[in-house]
Order: structure tokens, then sequence, then C-alpha cells
């Protein structure tokens, strides 16, 4: 995710290491009130939900957003009302332009 954003000429305002710094679920689920679009990658597969217009429950939204550890998955990134998780360079390519 690095090598893309500098190709990409995107600087992140804000960084957290993962490693340091954990998302359990309730934090994870919380940021979903901020954004209206989610991009999950999963390996190859791309899941995008349009928050304003679908609500997926709480388990389905888990199953996207949490690893095994139960934290928020990474890379994780925002931009503005956006929200992606992990990495596919197509989708990044589409969201990120």
């Amino acid at each position: 995710m690095q090598e893309f954003l500098a190709d990409a000429d995107i600087e992140a305002r804000q960084e957290v290491n993962a490693r340091q710094t954990s998302y359990p679920a309730k934090e994870s689920l919380a940021m979903l009130k901020q954004v209206n679009q989610l991009y999950v990658a999963k390996g190859k597969k791309v899941v995008h939900i349009d928050l304003r217009k679908e609500k997926p429950d709480k388990a389905a939204l888990k199953k996207l957003l949490l690893g095994p550890s139960g934290n928020l998955r990474a890379p994780t990134l925002r931009m503005g009302k956006t929200l992606v998780v992990g990495f596919e360079p197509e989708m990044c390519r589409k969201v990120f332009g």
C-alpha cells in the first residue's frame, strides 16, 4: 500500500501503526458512522457497500472489517467519506484515482 500511495502521490495526514494501536469491533464499527462508502478487499475479491443505501447487520460488517485477531484489518485508509479496508490494486486505483 505504501508503494501505491507514493506512486499516486498521495500523502497521509495521519498514520497509525496497527502493531501499536488496535481497533477492536466497537471502534471499527464506529468508523462507519463517518463514511458513506465502504470498500473491502480480501485477496482478489472486492466488496463495495454504499452505506447510504445499504445497512448490513453488525455481524456481516465485522466479518468484512476484522481480522483473525478481532481487530480492524490493515491496511485501512479513509479518504473523505470513503473507507478502504485491505489492498487490491484495481480497487485502490478506482477509489483514489
